[in-house]
């Protein structure tokens, strides 16, 4: 591939304390050193809700405060419109990219010219998906295993037929609210063994309070399965 490609990087984040800040400030390091500049030009956009950091932009990156509260989707949405590149990646940012991590995904892209989604592979875990030759192709919505919610990439183009994100989505289910849209507009996602980035794990999350945490998390799940089990066969029945 001998063309330069445009990848618009979106990075949530909430540096409440000094070491959030500093993991924030490392994935986008790890992003600006794991690919030819000449090559590739990262747009990164960090939608960051310490609202008492503002004015700050992390280097590298045109950093945002929202006016609203955090939303995982609505977030991105925002950062969705101010950016205009052929492929979007929705980060996390406890995450850390290895080198050549875009280079193989536009390859696997490229092979399979149908594949509108795709997900890097963090090593870590599940164990199933660490082994075996990293040239073959996995192809799947199972969320943790080919769709791996912390980084995901995907065509630009797709946005014209499945719209914005679900706003609904504050923070957890959000990942299975992606695979199951995708899977049912028949969008092929796939997991690219071969593209490293690690994921470190939750590590804003765990700092919240026990209610706030509840209100991301459980309540997202009730609302994931109100909107997607009747319409996928798991059996959602209403009381």
């Amino acid at each position: 591939m001998n063309y330069k490609t445009d990848i618009d990087i979106l990075i949530l984040s909430y540096a409440q304390t000094e070491d959030l800040k500093k993991i924030t400030t490392h994935a986008v390091q790890s992003l600006m050193r794991s690919e030819d500049p000449e090559k590739y030009t990262f747009h990164v956009i960090v939608l960051e809700s310490q609202k008492s950091l503002a004015p700050f932009q992390y280097e590298h990156t045109t950093t945002v405060y929202p006016d609203e509260e955090f939303n995982f989707h609505r977030y991105f949405n925002l950062g969705i419109q101010m950016t205009s590149s052929p492929y979007i990646c929705l980060c996390n940012n406890d995450i850390l990219f290895q080198k050549g991590w875009a280079s193989q995904m536009m390859i696997a892209f490229d092979r399979f010219k149908d594949v509108k989604s795709a997900s890097p592979l963090c090593p870590y875990y599940p164990m199933e998906i660490s082994t075996g030759p990293v040239s073959e192709a996995w192809f799947g919505y199972r969320v943790g295993i080919e769709v791996q919610g912390a980084c995901l990439l995907f065509k630009r183009e797709v946005l014209k037929s499945i719209g914005q994100l679900d706003p609904n989505f504050k923070f957890y289910s959000a990942d299975l609210d992606y695979a199951d849209t995708f899977r049912v507009m028949n969008f092929r996602h796939m997991l690219v063994r071969s593209a490293i980035v690690f994921h470190l794990g939750s590590k804003t999350l765990i700092k919240q309070e026990p209610e706030r945490k509840s209100h991301l998390t459980t309540e997202q799940d009730l609302y994931y399965k109100k909107k997607w089990h009747h319409r996928i066969g798991r059996n959602w029945v209403e009381i």
